[in-house]
């Protein structure tokens, strides 16, 4: 965190790479919104809370990532997906584009996923393919948090494995 908002947000220590020069809030530090955050999180992940509602330092975004990011954030919620190209139409970022370059727009949206550095509170993993589940960085492991998230949301249907919150 910085004193704008939450600035980075990954699954494991390697993908909080790449952080902003400056002073940096974590719970480490035994700050107070911090350990709020953190409280967020874990009322997320036992399905106490559907939308983690904080403040977010969009600083590590810029231009058409940082529009199509602000479009999913805003525009996607709980339970709900979208595809990689109606995220790409909605987000307005490919419309000066030329037609041969706004077809590769779904393509740009899952590079832009995969750069995404406020995972889970910019649900990139709400992002899916118009055929199926679509990828998630981070390879097969990756893929299965997806497929997590997604069920603890109820897009998808949880499977006999199951062990998401009870």
């Amino acid at each position: 965190m910085t004193d704008r908002g939450v600035v980075a947000a990954a699954y494991t220590p390697q993908g909080a790479a790449g952080l902003p020069a400056g002073p940096l809030i974590s719970e480490e530090s035994g700050d107070r919104r911090a350990a709020a955050v953190a409280g967020r999180f874990a009322d997320y992940f036992a399905g106490r809370r559907r939308e983690l509602e904080l403040p977010l330092d969009w600083r590590l975004t810029s231009g058409a990532q940082q529009a199509v990011l602000r479009a999913l954030q805003r525009t996607v919620g709980f339970g709900r997906t979208i595809t990689y190209g109606e995220l790409a139409e909605r987000s307005g970022a490919f419309e000066a584009a030329e037609p041969e370059q706004r077809a590769l727009a779904a393509r740009t949206v899952g590079s832009i996923m995969g750069s995404n550095p406020i995972c889970l509170l910019v649900p990139c993993h709400r992002v899916v393919a118009a055929d199926g589940i679509g990828g998630f960085g981070g390879g097969a492991a990756g893929l299965a948090v997806k497929r997590w998230l997604l069920t603890l949301e109820g897009s998808l249907a949880p499977t006999l494995d199951w062990a998401g919150p009870s």
